[in-house]
């Protein structure tokens, strides 16, 4: 967690907050802060998980499982710290308006690096593409299959052609850019719900005095093959 974007224990106070609202599963709560950036920010689910698990331990938190989902409420004495501390979630609140404003910025900047870099490379092929056009028209000028006229008119094509795909390809890279960080963070709180459950079953069963090398073996056993699994997938 950026201490740029939270001060020092300010997120643990406003997950309280967000979570006053309503019960939330994991990637709601995700969802809930990269709303309320306008999406200038989304923190990982290893940013939140840790931290819910520490709220739920000092009781500020419970969890329950529905179905495959592990819901998120505040408790009582949650409430109680959370109402005792208003001040400074009115604080955080402003803090965010700039921290919203700044990332804000550095996001304009840097698409409009990418865009100028981009238009420069495009420009360059077009260049390039235009100059071939000319010189095939005017080696089939001089020996009597065309015009100068005509060399023009498809370097007026050429550039038309450029234009429409660099804006069919700034579309496309959007959209798939897009898409692969919303199935990252996807996998990323599928992961952080499935250690946090299966930590808790872990401490259960060994405070019951079970035995629990069998299930390690297992789970290394099956993490090892799901990864392969996955990987062919990747690659």
């Amino acid at each position: 967690m950026s201490p740029a974007v939270f001060g020092h224990g300010h997120l643990r106070l406003y997950l309280l907050y967000v979570l006053d609202e309503r019960a939330m599963h994991g990637y709601e709560i995700i969802q809930a802060l990269s709303d309320r950036f306008g999406g200038t920010y989304v923190p990982s689910a290893g940013t939140i998980y840790p931290r819910l698990a520490k709220l739920e331990a000092e009781g500020l938190v419970t969890k329950q499982t529905d179905g495959r989902k592990t819901v998120y409420a505040i408790t009582e004495s949650g409430r109680a710290e959370l109402n005792a501390r208003r001040d400074e979630v009115e604080g955080i609140e402003s803090g965010i308006g700039d921290s919203v404003r700044r990332l804000a910025d550095e996001v304009r900047s840097s698409v409009t690096e990418a865009m100028s870099t981009l238009r420069a490379e495009l420009a360059a092929a077009a260049r390039d593409a235009a100059g071939s056009v000319r010189a095939s028209a005017r080696a089939g000028a001089a020996a009597g299959f065309g015009s100068a006229a005509g060399a023009d008119a498809s370097t007026g094509d050429v550039g038309d052609a450029v234009r429409d795909a660099t804006t069919s390809l700034h579309s496309t890279i959007t959209e798939t850019r897009s898409d692969a960080r919303a199935q990252v963070q996807r996998a990323e709180v599928l992961l952080g719900e499935f250690r946090q459950d299966l930590r808790t079953e872990l401490r259960t069963a060994v405070a019951r005095g079970a035995d629990i090398r069998a299930a390690v073996d297992e789970l290394e056993s099956r993490l090892s093959r799901l990864r392969a699994d996955i990987g062919t997938h990747l690659n």
